[in-house]
């Protein structure tokens, strides 16, 4: 059941991001120069025939402005104002193994979002940028250790600490450890 909502979410997942990049006026050509990915791999992501790495939908979202938690409820139906754990869309990157829930997705004329994440120890998921200039971050670490390298600065978190910045540029993070980090992060939008 588990893996045909994954599917699921996947698939409309790819018809967002070829609905995003026809309502911005871009060609495949354009979009992979904006993002690094290669022509074909949009091509593929679009149709559903390739799974998405983070860092790929972090450079999408960026293209198109958008937040990842965003393009996940987005692809879901409009979000009521309770959403029950079942319902809440949850997403793997294949590469990683990195899963990302929303937890309480963006709504029109609301400013903020809740994720949790789960990070496997030893993986790494690295963003190029911020998908929105000037989004407020307050990472909460629920259980385990993570690194944290925001603007060029590495902040080393344990269970119980939260750190808050301003995501601009660049970001990594990485599980430390021998048990998966599991945090929540709070953005606030400018």
């Amino acid at each position: 059941m588990e893996i045909d909502a994954s599917r699921g979410l996947e698939e409309r997942i790819a018809r967002r991001l070829a609905r995003l990049r026809a309502e911005s006026g871009l060609t495949l050509g354009a979009l992979a120069e904006r993002t690094g990915i290669s022509r074909a791999t949009l091509s593929r992501l679009e149709r559903g025939e390739l799974s998405p790495t983070a860092a790929m939908l972090g450079r999408l979202c960026t293209a198109y402005g958008w937040t990842l938690s965003r393009l996940m409820a987005d692809a879901e139906t409009r979000p009521p104002n309770l959403v029950p754990a079942a319902g809440q869309a949850e997403w793997k990157d294949p590469g990683s193994g990195y899963r990302r829930r929303v937890v309480s997705p963006p709504a029109p004329g609301l400013r903020g979002e809740l994720v949790e994440v789960h990070m496997p120890a030893g993986a790494s998921v690295a963003f190029e940028a911020s998908p929105v200039p000037g989004l407020e971050h307050h990472l909460f670490l629920l259980e385990g250790s993570l690194s944290l390298e925001v603007d060029g600065t590495v902040f080393k978190l344990r269970a119980g600490d939260c750190l808050r910045y301003v995501l601009n540029g660049p970001s990594r993070f990485q599980g430390l450890g021998k048990r998966e980090a599991r945090y929540l992060v709070a953005m606030v939008h400018p």
